[in-house]
């Protein structure tokens, strides 16, 4: 069944772009080395083996022109989504993808990431039918993002399924004094949904949880949903101002690709 399973169920990648965004108006357009942030962003997309199709989501007529003069699939959506995830949503129906198959999400400000997080946030959906969605995290090596609000903090139970995701560092280290220190991991934006989970999820109302922290993710595990969580060794790096892409530009330039 597994193996028939794995043989049937397609990859694909949906990268939801928006022009507007209070820090960094016009974003996925911003030029890095000489190309538009969501070029780079589709084009390691698209190197990526285990992925079966590519598509650039958005309501934007700007961004949909760049994504067509470099060839790009693009959908356009709806321009009233409250969410990355509703846009998606309506990407993944649009484009008709199979009830089965796997849909990721990669975000349209990451335009360094690694290959292989593409297979580990995939892989745990193509193994179990019954999964609906998986996500990454990272161990926290830089002190200052435990406290942190922007790097959102995750714990898990022994077979990996998120407990919960919060803004506030958990676990909360109640002894200072004991010199073993919890490990932190944060979360990073990359999901896998199983299509006919991800309509359900943009129908359910939102969570009380999610409402105060401001995270999404809180509605699956609120409603009874599992998320795996999928530690990986690749952080990853958001451009969320004109600041962040001066480091990506040095980043691409120091790498010499």
């Amino acid at each position: 069944m597994d193996t028939q399973h794995k043989a049937q169920a397609k990859v694909v990648a949906i990268i939801p772009a928006r022009y507007h965004s209070n820090r960094f108006e016009g974003k996925p357009l911003a030029k890095i080395a000489g190309k538009p942030m969501i070029q780079h962003v589709y084009e390691r997309a698209r190197a990526v083996a285990l992925l079966s199709r590519v598509a650039v989501a958005t309501d934007d007529e700007r961004i949909a022109e760049c994504v067509r003069s470099f060839g790009g699939e693009v959908v356009m959506t709806r321009s009233d989504h409250v969410s990355g995830t509703d846009r998606l949503a309506e990407a993944a129906s649009i484009m008709e993808i199979a009830e089965q198959d796997v849909v990721v999400n990669i975000q349209g400000d990451q335009p360094l990431f690694e290959a292989e997080v593409i297979a580990q946030v995939a892989t745990p959906l193509l193994e179990d039918p019954a999964l609906p969605m998986s996500t990454l995290i990272y161990k926290i090596v830089r002190q200052e993002e435990i406290t942190d609000p922007n790097h959102v903090k995750t714990v898990f139970d022994r077979q990996n399924n998120a407990l919960y995701f919060s803004r506030a560092s958990i676990p909360f280290q109640r002894n200072p004094e004991e010199p073993e220190v919890p490990t932190y991991y944060k979360h990073l934006g990359f999901y896998a949904y199983r299509k006919g989970f991800l309509l359900t999820f943009v129908g359910l109302p939102e969570g009380e949880w999610e409402r105060f922290e401001k995270l999404e993710q809180l509605r699956a595990l609120e409603f009874g949903y599992r998320i795996k969580v999928v530690l990986t060794a690749h952080d990853s790096i958001e451009v969320d101002t004109p600041q962040d892409l001066e480091r990506v530009e040095e980043l691409i330039r120091r790498d010499g690709k």
